[in-house]
Formats: structure tokens, C-alpha cells, sequence
């Protein structure tokens, strides 16, 4: 059974490689996830991949890759030489495909992401995508992904519950950003919720960045995002 503390992925976000080492540093006896974005991992990332592992941690690399078949295959073969453990890619089928056929590593989990947390209908309606409720288009985008492969996907806190309703793919990874313990602090994601919300909703995991990054006090912050969940 995984325990509370194992279910809070801490996304690495910090401007510099050092800000995330200390960061490492100050939860590595309370945290075993932590996930790597793309904004860390242009600067040293495969390093500070192997230091995580070298602390016998769990890495999350959120790349979200997209691109055609062959180079998504080519990148996620590359990418799987390195023990990574969940590793995202847009969630069309064709790509979450490409890269299941890529990985070398059958313990990577391939992650689909739907539509990110700072999008909602009118993001949509910009990016020319059909019409349609938010949580209709994540559990249809969700299924096709399941269906091409994925282990897996990202969606929002808000969604999690209608994905959990296919017994189909009850045992698949459902993974929630946009977790906050106010909805009042939403920052720049638009699609929210709290600890105890997301995981009641049917998410595994969640992923939390800035209200615990930039904290004064790390610890702390874990600690009060973990007695959220509790409740």
C-alpha cells in the first residue's frame, strides 16, 4: 500500500540546479518522488536525474515530448538508458504509441498528459479544439491514450474521478498537478484542488511545485500538504 508521503511528487521548479540540490537535500527524508521539468532538465538534467537515483528516489520526468513517431521513439529509447520512473509525452495516441515502442526499459511508466492545468474551455476554443466539456474531453483523450498504451496520464485534480469511473482502467496511473491547499492560490493554473480532493477523486499521485519550492520552510510545507490529505 503506498503511504501518504509516497504519493506527493515534488516538482524540482526552481531557476537554478543548486536551489533544486538543496531542496533535495532538505526532503530526501520525506519525500521519495521528485519530478524534473523541462525547465531544469535543459540546464543539467540527466545529472541531477542520476544524483536523485543515486539517493534510491523515484524521478518523474515531465518533458510532455511531442513530435513525429520516429523521433518520439528514437528520444524515449535514449531517454529509457536512464532510470527514470514516470516519463510524459502529449497524449495522442500516435505519440504515447511511439514512445511504448521506444522504451528499452519496460519500468518506465509512460505517462499521457490531456490537456494542462492552466488551460480550460477558452484555451480550448483558441486552440481550435472540439466542442465539449473539460472533463468530456480529458476522459476521451484519457482513453485513447489507454487504448494506444499509457500507463498513464496527467490531468487535472477535477477530472481524476471521471477517469476512475472506466473499471476498465481502474489499475492505470492517474497523476494530478494543479494541487493547492486554498483554491483562492491558483497562480497561473486554472484547474485546481486540494490534496485531500485529488486523492479522493482517484488520483495516485500528486504533484506539487511552488507552494512548497518556494517556501520558507520546505518541511513545513510538506507536512501541512500531507495533513490535508488525511482529512
Amino acid at each position: 500500500m503506498i503511504q501518504p508521503n509516497e504519493k506527493i511528487i515534488v516538482a524540482l521548479d526552481a531557476s537554478s540546479v543548486l536551489q533544486n540540490r538543496v531542496l533535495i537535500s532538505q526532503l530526501e527524508n520525506k519525500i521519495s518522488f521528485f519530478k524534473i521539468g523541462l525547465r531544469i532538465f535543459i540546464i543539467n538534467g540527466f545529472k541531477l536525474i542520476d544524483e536523485i537515483k543515486e539517493k534510491r528516489k523515484k524521478v518523474f520526468l515531465d518533458l510532455k515530448l511531442y513530435d513525429i513517431k520516429s523521433t518520439i521513439q528514437e528520444t524515449v529509447a535514449k531517454i529509457s538508458e536512464h532510470q527514470i520512473d514516470f516519463l510524459t509525452v502529449n497524449g495522442d495516441p500516435s505519440i504515447v504509441e511511439a514512445a511504448v515502442n521506444g522504451r528499452k526499459n519496460k519500468n518506465i511508466k509512460i505517462l499521457a498528459v490531456t490537456f494542462l492545468t492552466n488551460q480550460n474551455r477558452n484555451d480550448l476554443n483558441l486552440s481550435l479544439i472540439k466542442e465539449g466539456s473539460m472533463n468530456e474531453l480529458v476522459a476521451e483523450r484519457a482513453n485513447n491514450a489507454f487504448m494506444a498504451g499509457a500507463d498513464g496520464i496527467v490531468c487535472s485534480p477535477l477530472e481524476a474521478s471521471f477517469i476512475r469511473r472506466q473499471k476498465k482502467f481502474n489499475k492505470k496511473i492517474i497523476v494530478t498537478p494543479g494541487i493547492r491547499l486554498k483554491k483562492t492560490d491558483s497562480e497561473d493554473q486554472k484547474r485546481i484542488s486540494t490534496p485531500s480532493e485529488a486523492i479522493k477523486s482517484g488520483a495516485n499521485y500528486i504533484v506539487i511545485g511552488r507552494p512548497i519550492w518556494q517556501s520558507k520552510d520546505p518541511k513545513l510545507a510538506v507536512d501541512n500538504f500531507l495533513s490535508n490529505m488525511s482529512q
